[in-house]
């Protein structure tokens, strides 16, 4: 994906600002347990599709937590586009994915961890 201007990012900026709020609401109800974060919004440079970007905290099913969130978009789109129906001409589509990033980093993490716990060869 190309760079985003500055409307886009704009949107973005208000729709994962709103969306947090929702989830810090109401995402007890759909991924019981779990803290849910916001950690990205792209949208389409016609502003009709937003791919959002969650990831989940104090939870194990994680994949599971994704898919009920799935079930709920047009729950979720609903909620937004009362929030925000006064700055928009249309509420985008919402697109949920998992965002594995902290996953990652802790995988990364331990590898560096056990390589830095291996004998080191003698240089010569």
């Amino acid at each position: 994906m190309g760079t985003e201007s500055k409307r886009q990012q704009r949107f973005a900026g208000v729709i994962q600002q709103d969306l947090a709020a929702l989830f810090q609401r109401d995402g007890k109800a759909w991924a019981p347990g779990a803290f849910i974060t916001v950690t990205r919004v792209r949208v389409t440079p016609d502003l009709a599709i937003a791919r959002v970007y969650l990831s989940f905290l104090n939870t194990k099913t994680a994949q599971e937590d994704i898919k009920a969130i799935r079930t709920k978009t047009s729950e979720i789109r609903y909620k937004l586009g009362s929030k925000i129906k006064n700055q928009v001409k249309i509420v985008p589509q919402l697109d949920f994915f998992l965002d594995d990033t902290n996953e990652y980093v802790e995988h990364m993490d331990k590898l560096f961890e056990e390589i830095s716990k291996e004998p080191r060869q003698p240089e010569e």
